[in-house]
């Protein structure tokens, strides 16, 4: 090993979020463990936090241990209790990969705000890459399915997993918006290229159809806005009102299919299509399960063993998607699609309590080093807001599953550093020059 590569880990995380776009296949869909190049990546990112831990090259910050260590034993007590420890098992080494393993050595490959750059770049880069090619599906036809034409832009991961591309985008998005508010100088280059990329992301994300992915976007940004800036906040959502207001009175008899989503989030409710009653119907099974099991649930990964047990006939037996890559296939549905859902089903309250005592701690270390001028800050903020409320009508699973894994890790690293982190430079071109900081 060179110095210069235990200088710089943080290249493995971004080697990791890069290793996310590549391409699976249509065999990679199926109800068994699926292995992506991601993952694999995962474990070598893993090993080498590991070995600096070992050669004292870092350390574990205190507050890591109070943020994972509930987690960490409710994962052990509803695993013990599953009634398919067996079955339970795999799930259980998900479970610590995504919410443990992958964020820790996050954490601990990222030293200072360099390294987090790195890290961030890479999400940069990858959510380029995938909208760039979801544009281009759209355009050419070579998309996945809905109604009846293959225009919705999935990206590399096709239709087999129709929403990754939308989150990868999204990610994108709330970083580049994070470096536009605060982390260069008002530039007329600068300010012209980040709205330039936020363009081709939004575009990617419109033809994403993604209504869940919109939800969380916007109101991540807002709630961006908000802190940077109440008054830019104010004035950013009158003209995106305006904008939409317009939008709708000029495609008031349109029948594309943005506009046909966008309604659908109107009367979901009232009147929910096939997608979102079968939603329904899955989260009621995940409510019938806890309720039989409150306190340790089902058992880690067995929600779909007892799916039709508590879930009514109405419920579809799987969704039906096609693109020209992958063909058609009939995908069944293995999950609430409901994370917190997902959790007190399979873990009753005592998984619920760990994964919330996680997600709590690094709410909490982002509010006490809380930073608005600091884009890194500002971009962890964002983040956080998107998977909170995301996580309300999706859960994880997929390729993607890793990069949520290292975006969790980079909100971490802000929440668990020192109290006042060095300031961002910005020299006098507009670029920015950071100041190292030490581990905490």
């Amino acid at each position: 090993m060179t110095g210069a590569w235990w200088r710089r880990p943080s290249w493995i995380a971004a080697a990791t979020v890069a290793c996310v776009g590549a391409p699976l296949g249509g065999g990679a869909f199926g109800p068994g463990v699926q292995v992506t190049p991601g993952d694999v990546a995962s474990v070598v990112l893993v090993a080498t936090a590991a070995l600096l831990v070992v050669r004292g090259r870092t350390r574990v910050p205190r507050a890591a241990l109070w943020a994972f260590g509930p987690l960490i034993a409710a994962l052990g007590v509803t695993t013990v209790c599953s009634s398919d420890i067996a079955a339970s098992l795999p799930g259980f080494l998900r479970d610590l990969q995504i919410f443990v393993l992958v964020p820790l050595a996050v954490v601990l490959v990222c030293k200072d705000r360099r390294d987090l750059g790195i890290v961030c770049g890479a999400v940069l880069g990858l959510g380029f890459a995938e909208a760039a090619y979801g544009i281009w599906q759209a355009a050419t036809g070579n998309g996945a399915s809905i109604g009846g034409a293959n225009i919705r832009a999935v990206g590399t991961f096709g239709a087999i997993d129709v929403m990754a591309m939308s989150v990868v985008a999204a990610f994108a998005f709330v970083l580049l918006t994070a470096y536009l508010l605060a982390g260069v100088r008002r530039t007329r280059g600068t300010v012209a290229a980040a709205v330039a990329g936020l363009a081709v992301l939004g575009a990617a994300l419109v033809l994403a159809l993604s209504r869940g992915t919109w939800l969380a976007l916007g109101a991540a940004v807002v709630l961006m806005l908000v802190l940077f800036d109440r008054w830019l906040a104010v004035r950013t959502v009158a003209c995106g009102a305006a904008l939409m207001l317009l939008f709708g009175v000029f495609t008031g008899g349109d029948s594309s299919a943005v506009t046909a989503r966008a309604r659908s989030m109107v009367v979901s409710v009232t009147e929910p299509d096939r997608s979102v009653n079968d939603r329904y119907h899955l989260w009621a099974a995940a409510q019938g399960m806890w309720q039989d099991a409150p306190f340790t649930g089902v058992g880690v990964k067995n929600f779909a063993e007892y799916r039709d047990t508590y879930a009514g006939i109405e419920l579809s037996s799987g969704s039906e998607t096609h693109d020209p890559v992958n063909g058609y296939m009939r995908q069944p549905l293995l999950s609430p699609h409901n994370q917190y859902l997902l959790i007190l089903a399979e873990q009753g309250v005592v998984g619920l309590a760990g994964f919330a005592a996680m997600l709590a701690a690094i709410v909490r270390g982002l509010w006490l080093r809380r930073r608005p001028r600091d884009p890194l800050w500002l971009a962890a903020a964002g983040a956080m807001t998107f998977l909170l409320i995301n996580f309300v009508y999706s859960d994880l699973g997929g390729p993607t599953t890793v990069l949520t894994a290292v975006l969790l890790g980079v909100a971490a690293a802000r929440a668990f550093g020192p109290r006042r982190p060095a300031p961002a430079l910005v020299d006098r071109h507009g670029f920015l020059v950071h100041r190292l900081e030490e581990a905490p």
